[in-house]
C-alpha cells in the first residue's frame, strides 16, 4: 500500500515536469527591437511532434520556453531555451531530455544564443533584399494599418549569392507548420523555389520582410517536356488569411504558363487546405476560358476542355475536372429539379470510379479465389454503404464548392 502511495506521489512530481512543446516553443518575426518584448509577435507551432516525439512532450523541466527568433527579413535566428526549474539527476534519478540537441538537429549553425547579439544584427537588417527574380507585385489593404501593403513574389535558385543559407533558415519552419514536413536536396538543380515578401518601412528605408514561400521540382517528361510539381507551400502564420497563397499559387501557374516545354502542373500529396486553395485559383484561372461557357458546362465534361485548360494555362487533366464541376455549379440552378438530379449524376458517375475498379477487381478475384475467402472480400463492399458514401461525398463536395465560389464572388 505505502509503496503504491509513493509511487504515485513520485509520478505527480514528474509529471510536473512534462512540458508540451507546441506551447513551449515561441516563434518570432522580428522587425523592431521592440518585438522582442511584445507578446502579440509570438506565434506557435501547430507540430512539433518530427522534433519531440508523437506526445509533443519534453520531460525534464518546469516553465520551459524554447525561444526561436527570426529577423523578419533574412531570418537570421536566435535560438535560447528558459525553464524555471530542471530535474536533477542526482535527486531524482531520472535525466531530463536534451532539448537543445533536438532543436539543432533542425536549425543550421550560426544562430544567436544571446539578445545584444541578435539585435545589433538587426539593425544590418537593412542591407537584405529579395533574392532572384522579380515576378508580381500586389497590394493588400490592411485595416489594422489603415493602408495598403505591398508584396512581391520572387523567383530564386541555389546560384543566388546567401540564397542557400537563408532556404536553410526558411526550410525550418516546415517542420512546425506541416504535418509530414522533409527537408529537399537543394543541390538537386529541378527545384525552384517562389518566394513572397512584405515591404515595410523603418526609419525612412524601405525593407523586406519573408512571407512564405513555395518550391516546386520539375519532373522530367519524354521525350522534350517537365512537368512541375509543387512540393511544399507555406505562408506563415502572422500572413495567413490575407490571400497570400492564392497570390503566390496564382503567380506560379503564370510563370509556367509561358513555358512551352511545361505540360501541365501537379501536386506532391497536396493537403485539404491546398486542394481548397488551388480550386479557387484554377476557377478563377479558368472561368473565361470559352469552353467553360454556361452552355458547354451544360453539354458535360468535355475533351475541349482538357486540352483548352492543359495549352493555355497548364491545368492537368484531374483538376481540370473540378474546375468543370465546381463551375457547372454555379451555372446550375439547384432548385430545379432536373438541373439538380443532372448534376448530381454527373459528378457521382465520377465519384463512382474507384468503386467499380474494387468491383472489376472482384470479379477478377472470383474466378481464382475459393469461395469461403470470396465472401470475406464482398463483405467489404456492400452496395447500400456505397450509396451512403457515395451521397456523403457527393454533399461534401458541394458543400467544399460553394464555398469556392462565395471567395469568387468576393474577389
Amino acid at each position: 500500500k505505502s509503496f503504491s502511495s509513493g509511487l504515485t506521489a513520485m509520478e505527480k512530481k514528474l509529471a510536473e515536469y512534462k512540458c508540451n512543446t507546441n506551447e513551449a516553443i515561441q516563434l518570432k518575426l522580428v522587425r523592431f527591437p521592440e518585438d522582442l518584448e511584445d507578446d502579440n509577435t509570438t506565434f506557435n507551432p501547430e507540430y512539433s511532434h518530427q522534433v519531440f516525439g508523437d506526445d509533443e512532450v519534453a520531460f525534464g523541466y518546469k516553465g520551459l520556453k524554447i525561444l526561436l527568433y527570426y529577423i523578419a527579413g533574412n531570418l537570421s535566428t536566435l535560438f535560447r531555451i528558459e525553464y524555471t526549474s530542471k530535474v536533477n539527476e542526482k535527486f531524482d534519478c531520472v535525466e531530463a531530455d536534451d532539448v537543445e540537441s533536438k532543436i539543432r538537429e533542425i536549425i543550421p549553425p550560426g544562430f544567436c544564443t544571446n539578445t545584444d547579439d541578435f539585435v545589433s544584427l538587426l539593425e544590418k537588417e537593412v542591407n537584405f533584399k529579395p533574392f532572384g527574380m522579380l515576378l508580381h507585385t500586389y497590394s493588400v489593404h490592411n485595416e489594422e494599418a489603415g493602408e495598403d501593403i505591398t508584396y512581391q513574389i520572387y523567383k530564386a535558385d541555389m546560384t543566388c549569392p546567401g540564397f542557400r543559407e537563408y532556404h536553410e533558415r526558411l526550410q525550418t519552419f516546415l517542420m512546425w507548420f506541416i504535418e509530414t514536413a522533409s527537408f529537399i536536396d537543394v543541390d538537386d538543380e529541378r527545384w525552384n523555389y517562389f518566394l513572397v515578401f512584405e515591404k515595410y518601412n523603418k526609419d525612412g528605408a524601405t525593407l523586406f520582410a519573408t512571407v512564405g514561400y513555395m518550391t516546386v521540382y520539375n519532373y522530367y517528361v519524354y521525350p522534350d517536356k517537365t512537368r512541375p510539381r509543387v512540393s511544399q507551400m507555406l505562408i506563415l502564420p502572422p500572413f495567413q488569411g490575407e490571400g497570400h497563397g492564392a497570390q503566390l499559387l496564382e503567380t506560379v501557374h503564370r510563370y509556367y504558363m509561358s513555358s512551352p516545354t511545361v505540360l501541365d502542373i501537379t501536386a506532391e500529396d497536396p493537403s485539404e487546405n491546398y486542394i481548397k486553395l488551388r480550386d479557387f485559383v484554377l476557377v478563377k484561372l479558368c472561368q473565361d476560358l470559352l469552353c467553360f461557357s454556361p452552355g458547354n458546362l451544360m453539354q458535360g465534361f468535355s475533351q475541349e476542355m482538357v486540352m483548352e485548360a492543359q495549352q493555355k494555362l497548364k491545368i492537368n487533366k484531374q483538376h481540370t475536372r473540378r474546375v468543370y464541376e465546381i463551375l457547372r455549379l454555379r451555372a446550375t440552378d439547384m432548385g430545379d429539379a432536373e438541373q439538380s438530379r443532372s448534376y448530381r449524376l454527373d459528378v457521382k458517375r465520377r465519384l463512382i470510379g474507384p468503386y467499380k475498379k474494387k468491383q472489376r477487381e472482384l470479379a477478377k478475384m472470383r474466378r481464382c479465389l475459393r469461395p469461403e475467402e470470396l465472401t470475406n472480400q464482398l463483405n467489404q463492399i456492400d452496395l447500400n454503404m456505397q450509396h451512403e458514401q457515395l451521397e456523403e461525398s457527393f454533399q461534401q463536395l458541394v458543400s467544399d464548392y460553394r464555398r469556392v465560389l462565395e471567395r469568387l464572388a468576393q474577389a
